[in-house]
């Protein structure tokens, strides 16, 4: 049984998630740089020399972490929206690693991240490639 809110009948749960959604990621990728500068001044430039491979370990723990325990990542609650799975439910451990992967996979590839952009961009659950893949939404938090 599919408990997600109805765009139709729950509108309320989708207004103007797409905006919030846009400024959650702006917070959220501040604080993963700002992890970044302060692990490479720990660690005397060595997280700097390797910024990818280091950046792609912090961002996948940041997002993996926040949405699994919370289902929203420092920016999302910022903006109070969330993810939901398939089931209204919040994402379990495995649809929140999933669901980051293919996040950070699609946002290493520049026609991914349009794709994907332009999926969320006038559709009723305003679904990204990420979320397609996951089953999830985004919603405004319930309360």
């Amino acid at each position: 049984m599919n408990t997600l809110p109805d765009p139709t009948y729950d509108p309320a749960f989708y207004d103007g998630v797409l905006p919030k959604r846009f400024f959650a990621w702006v917070i959220d990728a501040t604080l993963i740089v700002l992890t970044m500068l302060v692990l490479s001044l720990i660690t005397a430039g060595i997280a700097f020399l390797l910024w990818i491979p280091v950046h792609a370990l912090v961002a996948f723990l940041y997002r993996w972490i926040t949405i699994r325990n919370r289902s929203a990542t420092f920016g999302m609650r910022v903006m109070a929206i969330e993810l939901r799975g398939p089931t209204g439910a919040p994402l379990s451990p495995g649809e929140a690693a999933l669901h980051t992967i293919a996040f950070l996979v699609g946002a290493t590839i520049v026609l991914v991240q349009l794709l994907s952009i332009a999926m969320m961009i006038g559709r009723p659950l305003n679904r990204g490639l990420a979320d397609e893949i996951t089953g999830a939404v985004m919603i405004n938090r319930p309360g």
